[in-house]
């Protein structure tokens, strides 16, 4: 699918110019059914100032009152950038549409004016092949809001399946770095919308995709949902910080643990009974992502003889943001509101920084921090026996002896660690209870305190991680370009909040990138 090469195609083709009918882009189609986007002269245009109206129109529905869902405003094709317009219309509006928090701390009419400045570089450095990879992105999701919430049931269950569900890596930044500059052109709080809005597509087409798995019988379910994590991810550098970012719908982690075990059966995968109230707080719970942020403060030094590279934490920002629309009265709305206590927790974040793997001009790994030996406070109490007076009727003096162990310990444990020349850094939820790691035992009842932000996420400082990490590179390297690598792997976990439920659960995923690494001496 690349309507954006299509679109830039037109000015240059002589059939549409010479033609007065529509140019027809088909975005999904079977042989009844068709979601197609249009393009049309604007009434009273001439050929010296042509303007074009573009629109999205599905065919073979029967319940649709018109054929029309969407028409753009007009483009101007002797402007420099005919269709920037155009693309800057579909992200208003997907950034008008996309989910929210309640405690934002922005509002849409703050980011409504889009920047052109940032998207127009973006489509000005890039091919438009290269350029489909953020049209489609901003394409789909948009007409996800249009077929699914503005449209009869159909139109959405057809957009799932023939639209959505073949181009679903389309939401996803795997394999478009032209996508992964676009976020960080666009700014931090219009990159949010995005991925939200993004993410909540996501998150529907999986729940669909596994309802109808189930209604199917569950056959070859593993087979048939994603293999890798699907979401956002993307590593940058900027002044002076390495920054890895991680976007993904709960959905898309994998399952590490729970309350319940699956069966496999002639290719079957068969799961237990749910109840009604645990079936709609697992509904409520898919509408949930988790927003990842690591940042690493870097310098360089050049001595003699050698380069040294030195890296730190500067934080680690966990969020776990609920993808919800929040208005209305609609059912979905009603369950967010009951279920607003339930939510996942972090119970591990594990990130390492480090070369690219076969770097043999770099040695010499340093890490900053011992393993950490735990205070222990050891209170022994022992009460001798013995016998007071003589006879029967003298008192006995029963008495044993006592021990009892107190031990200081903090809920997170954090740790560094190292992999070949990779940094690590390992931060674990202990359960208070009975000592043991969060995403290995069942939930205490008694729940966490004071162990997070008021939202639910986690911040960890540089205080945190001890001091930096240093790494060696022979002088030879001055002047060359470096991949510096980045990884992170997260643990989230779900207690019953104010539920009475036997259910609880843990997911992970687990992504990396790399970055360029100039080793310049600069003043």
């Amino acid at each position: 699918m690349d309507p954006w090469s299509w679109i830039c195609e037109l000015p240059e083709s002589s059939e549409f110019a010479e033609s007065d009918s529509p140019a027809v882009f088909q975005l999904a189609g079977d042989l009844t059914r068709s979601i197609q986007l249009t393009v049309e002269r604007a009434s009273g245009s001439d050929q010296e100032s042509l303007s074009l109206i573009f629109k999205v129109i599905v065919k073979g529905f029967h319940r649709l009152k018109s054929s029309t869902i969407w028409v753009s405003d007009t483009c101007l094709l002797s402007s420099e950038k005919p269709f920037l317009p155009l693309v800057l219309q579909l992200l208003r509006e997907l950034i008008s549409h996309s989910p929210t928090t309640r405690d934002s701390a922005c509002t849409k009419s703050d980011l409504l004016e889009v920047k052109p400045g940032p998207v127009n570089w973006v489509m000005d450095s890039h091919s438009p092949e290269s350029f489909s990879s953020v049209f489609n992105l901003i394409l789909l999701t948009r007409l996800f809001r249009l077929c699914a919430f503005d449209a009869p049931s159909e139109v959405g269950s057809f957009f799932f399946q023939h639209l959505l569900g073949p181009h679903v890596n389309s939401l996803t930044c795997q394999h478009a770095p032209v996508l992964k500059k676009f976020l960080v052109s666009v700014g931090v709080d219009p990159e949010l919308c995005i991925v939200r809005a993004a993410s909540y597509a996501l998150s529907k087409w999986m729940i669909s995709k596994e309802v109808g798995l189930e209604n199917l019988g569950l056959k070859q379910l593993r087979s048939s949902l994603p293999r890798h994590p699907l979401g956002f991810s993307y590593a940058t550098e900027a002044h002076g910080l390495w920054i890895l970012k991680g976007y993904y719908p709960i959905l898309s982690m994998n399952v590490t643990g729970n309350n319940s075990s699956n069966e496999v059966h002639n290719n079957i995968i068969k799961f237990p009974i749910v109840e009604p109230k645990e079936a709609v707080l697992r509904y409520a719970l898919s509408h949930q992502q988790v927003e990842i942020i690591v940042q690493y403060d870097y310098s360089v030094r050049f001595h003699e003889n050698y380069i040294k590279v030195n890296a730190r934490v500067d934080n680690i920002r966990i969020h776990v943001s609920k993808l919800g629309l929040h208005k209305g009265g609609g059912m979905e709305n009603q369950i967010a509101d009951c279920y607003s206590e339930e939510k996942y927790f972090p119970s591990r974040v594990r990130v390492w920084v480090g070369p690219e793997i076969g770097s043999s001009h770099v040695s010499g790994l340093s890490l900053g921090r011992s393993t950490k030996n735990e205070e222990r406070e050891v209170e022994v109490m022992r009460v001798l026996k013995g016998n007071f007076g003589k006879g029967k009727v003298a008192p006995r003096v029963k008495a044993r002896a006592r021990m009892s162990t107190r031990r200081k310990i903090k809920d997170w444990r954090i740790e560094q660690d190292s992999e070949g020349n990779a940094a690590v850094f390992d931060a674990v939820l202990y359960d208070r209870e009975s000592g043991q790691e969060v995403t290995n035992v069942k939930p205490n009842p008694e729940g966490f305190k004071n162990v997070f932000t008021k939202s639910g996420g986690m911040v960890f400082g540089r205080d945190e991680y001890g001091d930096e990490v240093g790494w060696r590179v022979g002088r030879e390297m001055e002047g060359s370009v470096l991949k510096w690598r980045m990884g992170g792997k997260i643990w989230l976990t779900y207690w019953p909040n104010k539920l009475n439920t036997s259910f609880y659960e843990t997911r992970c995923v687990e992504w990396c990138d790399e970055v360029d690494f100039p080793l310049l001496h600069t003043s």
